[in-house]
């Protein structure tokens, strides 16, 4: 008996107990469904969310001042940052400090996170103004009261993004400052959520009351309201080639350590953003992973329920089979005649469940908002081992089938 006879007595089997062959399918149409499904999401969701990163600044470099080990004499300086700027390696470089304290307009208050920062820092927050623009490094150094705001920020504070040339009350301790708005980022959506769909949910969950925001301003500014000297604990660097973070960082920081003479002291953290990105790709690669293979254990319960359901066909097929032997029917053509019907079974369940996977993975992407990737090994993956599934759990029933004596077989009703 050949392959195409095998497997048109296995699609006719198959037909004559279509519900029972669908039921048998169950297992593992859930099985390949759900492996499908979340390997696919899971690849959207890394893709999405790394590529977020990504445009946020995959070339960006920080170099931190560790407070537990450096004196004041091991701060950054202004003449620290330019002898970065003028490394080969380096594209722009900015200094930042931070402070919280309350923001106000005639509308909204609440809590203000002020970055301050030099000309560059535009390119650090790797945003452009969709509204207005960024201080100009002649601003920067007046240290001029004028601010960027993110479009989140101005909705929340003023019920529109384009609030430029409007102010915003800033207090830090018993220091008030009124800021022009120059400028208006969508740092809102770089963070993969819609502005207003933010402001909606803020204020569905009483988030009116508790109103918060980020605002970016020069440096010297920023030092001057805060009361902080001219030396920084934080630097950020954006290198010129992405792929040689490593060489910009270390090339950034042994300029920081030559200019203190501080090799001997530890007082310094370097970190990229490579580094995240990697180790992100990482933690979802292994949670996807883990997720799967809990999964695809339905895929063993379904071979269960085939290696059952075969059992059972053998079973009523007894006659056939002392047949089929009767006239000639070698054992292996038995055993491959019903191990094509398993393998078959769980083809044909296992492609039900790659649509259904995938419909379902669709459905949750456009809920989600993130890109559908179907990989093909995914799919390769899902189908070949609902075969193998087909294959392990039908060998034991074909077996059986196979060595049942002839004279025996004839003899059941």
């Amino acid at each position: 008996m050949n392959i195409k006879e095998n497997i048109r007595i296995a699609i006719f089997s198959i037909r004559t107990n279509l519900m029972r062959s669908l039921l048998t399918m169950l297992g593992i149409i859930i099985g390949v469904a759900s492996v499908i499904a979340i390997v696919t999401v899971g690849n959207g969701g890394r893709d999405y969310i790394v590529g977020m990163i990504r445009e946020m600044g995959s070339s960006a470099i920080t170099i931190a001042v560790d407070a537990t080990t450096a004196t004041n004499s091991d701060y950054i300086t202004d003449n620290d940052i330019e002898a970065i700027k003028s490394l080969e390696t380096v594209d722009y470089v900015s200094p930042v400090v931070m402070s919280m304290g309350s923001i106000s307009t005639d509308k909204q208050t609440g809590i203000g996170l002020v970055m301050g920062g030099n000309e560059e820092l535009r390119y650090v927050m790797g945003g452009e103004c969709v509204y207005g623009r960024y201080f100009t490094e002649a601003e920067a150094q007046a240290g001029k009261a004028v601010c960027i705001i993110d479009s989140s920020s101005a909705l929340q504070f003023f019920d529109e993004k384009n609030c430029v040339g409007k102010y915003i009350n800033y207090t830090v301790g018993d220091v008030n400052t009124s800021i022009k708005i120059i400028g208006v980022t969508d740092m809102a959506s770089t963070f993969g959520s819609d502005s207003e769909e933010m402001m909606e949910s803020m204020q569905a969950m009483g988030g009116a009351s508790i109103s918060g925001g980020m605002i970016l301003v020069p440096l010297k500014f920023a030092t001057n309201v805060m009361g902080m000297s001219d030396r920084y604990d934080t630097v950020y660097i954006i290198a010129s080639d992405e792929n040689e973070l490593d060489t910009a960082g270390n090339a950034a920081l042994n300029r920081i350590r030559a200019r203190h003479n501080n090799y001997d002291k530890d007082c310094y953290i370097l970190n990229n953003m490579a580094t995240y990105i990697d180790l992100l790709d990482t933690v979802i690669n292994v949670f996807t992973i883990f997720i799967a293979a809990v999964s695809a254990i339905s895929l063993v319960v379904g071979g269960i329920g085939v290696m059952n359901i075969m059992l059972v066909s053998i079973t009523e097929r007894t006659r056939e089979i002392g047949i089929r032997k009767a006239l000639g029917a070698k054992t292996s053509n038995i055993l491959f005649q019903f191990l094509t019907e398993s393998v078959i079974l769980c083809a044909i369940g296992g492609l039900i469940g790659l649509l259904l996977g995938v419909a379902g993975a669709a459905l949750i992407s456009t809920i989600m908002k993130i890109p559908l990737y179907v990989k093909f090994s995914t799919v390769a993956l899902a189908i070949g081992f609902s075969s193998f599934i087909g294959i392990v759990f039908g060998v034991y029933p074909a077996r059986k089938a196979a060595k049942m004596p002839p004279i025996e077989a004839l003899r059941r009703d």
